[in-house]
């Protein structure tokens, strides 16, 4: 009789650790960017006008709207979106390319939790990157208020991370309320014609953002979209910023599972050598740009 017990225990124990081992699940995400203001804004050496205005605004919610598709295991996760064919008359090829680099998309983002580092691979100004780092380590904290989303029960966690000079999703207008009257002086010539504006001039990038995820313990893994984990369950909401990513389906032990592996193609980089390469490009755009009378620059459109 004890045979046959050790004999039934092994079978179940053999049993729950295959099914921990063939565990997978996939989830989407929608993706839902506060596009920045333009009002009251210069281009060039002239107003930006309430037609031109619009136009951006569009233009700029309809690319901060994304679908993204999780997929994940105990252990690592592929994070990528939701490949969508441009509507006529919308901007397409490499144009939709480098937005994407400058807008948190693009590319397909593996997470590994167990060793702590994630691969990327971007593709920006015609070459391809890989980009190979380290998970960001976020201090969260555990708070008690919970809700629902998609019938699962959620926590809520908060952390406060630097924001990331590459993720042009945090633009925001300079607020000059918190100018010294020096500087409100120095703005007023540039505004009023004397001194030539870039348009990039009117927006500033925050030092920090406030991070608030919803997790659920009941899919205990230790994932999320972008590069958030670190959590006692999968991450269904994210807030950072101007920036809110909500999970709208989830589907558990599918018959068909996704190969969770990086990419390898690109020219192997860290992310803080990806940011400079990017950030140089974008001061090389600055200065061609600087004094150009046609208004926004060209990526924003007319």
């Amino acid at each position: 009789m004890k045979k046959v017990i050790i004999y039934m225990s092994l079978i179940l124990v053999f049993t729950q650790m295959q099914a921990q081992k063939d565990f997978q699940g996939m989830a989407v995400y929608e993706s839902k960017t506060q596009a920045p203001k333009f009002e009251g804004m210069r281009g060039g050496n002239r107003d930006i006008t309430p037609e031109m205005q619009k136009n951006m605004e569009e233009r700029m919610k309809k690319m901060l709207e994304k679908t993204f598709i999780l997929n994940f295991d105990k252990s690592a996760s592929i994070y990528k979106e939701e490949e969508k064919l441009d509507a006529p008359g919308q901007q397409g090829g490499g144009m939709r390319v480098m937005m994407n680099s400058f807008m948190g998309g693009g590319g397909t983002f593996y997470k590994d939790v167990k060793t702590k580092s994630y691969t990327v691979d971007k593709e920006f100004m015609g070459k391809e990157f890989l980009v190979v780092d380290s998970l960001p380590k976020l201090n969260w904290k555990l708070e008690q208020e919970t809700k629902q989303i998609g019938g699962y029960n959620c926590y809520k966690a908060t952390a406060v991370k630097e924001a990331s000079k590459t993720d042009f999703r945090n633009f925001r207008p300079k607020n000059n309320d918190d100018k010294k009257p020096e500087e409100k002086k120095d703005e007023a010539k540039k505004t009023s014609g004397e001194t030539k504006t870039n348009f990039e001039d009117n927006f500033e990038m925050p030092k920090e953002i406030i991070v608030t995820a919803w997790y659920t313990p009941e899919i205990p893994v230790n994932q999320g979209p972008e590069n958030y984990w670190g959590l006692p369950g999968l991450i269904l909401e994210i807030n950072d910023g101007r920036t809110t990513i909500l999970c709208s389906k989830i589907v558990l032990n599918a018959k068909e599972k996704a190969e969770i592996k990086p990419s390898k193609k690109g020219k192997v980089i860290s992310q803080k050598d990806y940011d400079e390469t990017v950030i140089k490009k974008m001061e090389e755009f600055r200065e061609m740009n600087r004094g150009r009378a046609g208004g926004p620059p060209p990526m924003m459109g007319r």
